[in-house]
């Protein structure tokens, strides 16, 4: 049984070898600006969180700028986060925290020159002590951060 689940992974995980979520750009376009939009996450409810989260962004991503003179622009649209509910040991949704965004690069001209969804995926007690007052705090912080990263990633940095 075990040999032959460990056959059929194997011939899962390389087929799916060659798939990818993203398309990279064909060569690093260089960014002139960052924008970053919480109005989604604002609209659903979580205003103090989205205007929390605006420049966490900003800061995590401002390495992508380029001082080249035509540039393109970055525009991040956070549309959702969820922290699951957490007390140790175990979630009791058994679910993860997650930030959902949206990286479009727009070009010069204004045209539209590649589309990322992003979605960070976390499991709540990564964030370290679930008793400490901070925690929602630490757990955004670290998904904000591995959004960039995702982010960085797409766009092949």
């Amino acid at each position: 049984m075990l040999a032959r689940r460990t056959i059929l992974t194997g011939l899962a995980a390389a087929l799916l070898a060659g798939c990818q979520t993203a398309v990279q750009t064909a060569s690093p376009v260089a960014i002139g600006a960052i924008r970053v939009d919480t109005g989604p996450l604002a609209a659903k409810g979580q205003s103090a969180t989205a205007a929390a989260i605006r420049p966490m962004l900003e800061r995590e991503l401002a390495s992508l700028r380029s001082a080249a003179r035509h540039s393109a622009t970055l525009h991040v649209t956070v549309t959702g986060l969820y922290l699951t509910s957490y007390a140790g040991g175990q979630s009791a949704t058994l679910g993860n925290d997650t930030l959902e965004s949206e990286a479009v690069l727009v070009g010069t001209d204004g045209r539209e020159l590649a589309r990322y969804p992003v979605m960070s995926i976390m499991a709540p007690s990564f964030s370290g002590a679930w008793y400490l007052p901070d925690i929602n705090q630490r757990r955004i912080d670290a998904l904000v951060a591995n959004n960039a990263q995702w982010i960085r990633r797409a766009l092949g940095r």
